[in-house]
């Protein structure tokens, strides 16, 4: 894919005001610039190719790397995925740590590319550092070209969270069990060679028409101890089902062979040596790993 070039600059870091000593935070929340459809349009997400996965330019993002950041009072904070502007706090209730943030797209008729949700992935510290003996000695860049640390991340029987925030004011429910039931379908059928209907419809069918999903909705698809899938609409659990292959086909449309965001999966996979260290900030695995992203971007540049 060719790249963009606008014909104007990314603004500057705000400066910090003169004189100011007790501030505790700082907030630098990146602009969600969306152009609106001026006539509706049905569309199914399963139907639609995905160009997320494409390599994105520093210049293509909707704010500089700066203004993804977000540190709070307290020792969590937030990333915001910069096109969309969500907002994912950097750790879960459950102790879960953000490795990584993504962009679910879909497109109208093949003529306009619309976002659908963001996506963040979430692990937990003490089950993925049971992979310490054996990638602890691998570097980050070893660490992101190995596919057998992916496939171990799938397999084993760690805790894990997948949250999507929704961020298109006009998704319907009945979209998202529709694109659900080819995606993890599909899964499914590479995983075990088989359609496994019943399972599908198991999970599918908890994604119930009376839930609404407006902009900003949020729903976690959790892997539990036990390879048991949580699924949760708004912070509420709407069931649960244990299911070895219904967990990895879930996982794997986020950091498997074929992600929905190929630059998410990098994150994860390179943001994944953090966990093996023994000392580390709760924001170095997925922003430090986000950060050198940016400065090898910019290198190619020149």
């Amino acid at each position: 894919m060719g790249s963009l070039r606008f014909p104007f600059s990314l603004p500057r870091p705000p400066k910090p005001p003169r004189g100011s000593t007790g501030a505790t935070s700082f907030r630098l929340a990146a602009a969600a610039v969306g152009a609106g459809i001026g006539f509706a349009v049905g569309f199914s997400l399963e139907s639609a190719a995905d160009t997320s996965g494409s390599r994105r330019k520093p210049w293509s993002r909707a704010s500089p790397i700066w203004a993804s950041l977000s540190l709070a009072d307290g020792p969590t904070g937030t990333l915001v995925e910069p096109r969309t502007g969500a907002a994912f706090p950097t750790v879960l209730d459950g102790g879960q740590r953000l490795t990584g943030i993504g962009l679910r797209k879909t497109s109208v008729l093949g003529l306009k590319n619309i976002d659908v949700y963001a996506f963040g992935v979430y692990a937990d510290d003490s089950d993925m550092k049971g992979l310490r003996e054996k990638y602890g000695t691998f570097s980050f860049s070893e660490l992101k070209e190995n596919k057998e640390f992916i496939s171990d991340v799938l397999d084993q029987d760690l805790r894990m969270t997948v949250r999507l925030q929704i961020v298109y004011n006009r998704l319907s429910i009945a979209s998202v069990r529709n694109a659900f039931a080819k995606t993890v379908g599909s899964r499914i059928q590479k995983f075990s060679g088989s359609d496994n209907r019943e399972l599908l419809q198991r999970f599918t069918s908890l994604f119930k028409d009376e839930y609404k999903l407006p902009r900003g909705s949020v729903i976690d698809l959790s892997r539990e101890q036990g390879y048991v899938l949580q699924i949760k609409i708004g912070g509420k659990e709407v069931g649960e089902i244990q299911s070895k292959l219904l967990c990895k086909s879930v996982l794997d449309l986020y950091f498997g062979e074929d992600p929905f965001d190929k630059r998410a999966k990098e994150d994860i996979q390179s943001g994944g040596k953090n966990y093996f260290d023994l000392d580390h900030s709760l924001l170095h695995g997925c922003c430090m790993t986000k950060v050198a992203r940016e400065l090898q971007d910019l290198a190619e540049l020149g």
